[in-house]
Formats: C-alpha cells, sequence, structure tokens
C-alpha cells in the first residue's frame, strides 16, 4: 500500500499562486490531481507518468498550472498560477491508475485532499 500526503493548499487572493505537493511513501508510477468544489463533481486537474512526460491537463487550468514530480523525492507538484475563484475547492492527489487517468476512481492510490481558497 501506498499512503498519499498532500500538503500547500490555503487561502490566495485571485491572480496568486500556490503549489501543492503529494508525497508518496513508495513508488509511483502515473499521479494525477483531482479537485471538487462545493455542490459540484470532481473534476480532472493533470496527470503525469513516472517518467515526467507526457502530462495532460483539464481544458480549466491548461496554461495556468503546471504538474511536476522528482521522483527521488517520490513527490508530485503542482504549480497553480493565475488562481481564479474557479479553482477553489478540494484538491485530490492520486497515484496508479488502472483504468483511465482522467477518472479518479480508477485510481488505487488517493490522498484525503487540501484545500484550496481563492478570494477576490
Amino acid at each position: 500500500q501506498v499512503q498519499l500526503v498532500e500538503s500547500g493548499g490555503g487561502l490566495v487572493q485571485a491572480g496568486g499562486s500556490l503549489r501543492l505537493s503529494c508525497a508518496a511513501s513508495g513508488r509511483t508510477y502515473a499521479m494525477g490531481y483531482f479537485r471538487q468544489a462545493p455542490g459540484k463533481e470532481r473534476e480532472f486537474v493533470a496527470v503525469i507518468n513516472d517518467a515526467g512526460r507526457p502530462t495532460f491537463y483539464g481544458d480549466s487550468v491548461k496554461g495556468r498550472f503546471t504538474i511536476s514530480r522528482d521522483n527521488a523525492k517520490n513527490t508530485v507538484y503542482l504549480q497553480m498560477n493565475s488562481l481564479k475563484l474557479d479553482d477553489t475547492g478540494v484538491y485530490y492527489c492520486a497515484a496508479d491508475p488502472e483504468g483511465s487517468w482522467a477518472v479518479f476512481e480508477d485510481y488505487n492510490y488517493k490522498g484525503q485532499g487540501t484545500q484550496v481558497t481563492v478570494s477576490s
């Protein structure tokens, strides 16, 4: 079993930046981020495979978010720039999908989530 520990969430003003981190207790392959806003369905944000590329992003974050990883630290990062009010939500890290990398339920390992709140 791989444990995922997330950090980096918080409160930020619109237009600002945050960097999320997700540390895995062991080696992982593809790792992704999802988010869920209050009253909305969970949404795919980004994914990165074990080699560091390719990477894929949800349409709503393309050009603003960057996912990267440091395999020596078993850690994936999500750099979030130009944050908008709509980026508010709980962000979840996940690792090792067995099916679609865009489907949260297909991942074998999931983090507890970290809150990101963007204020005006």
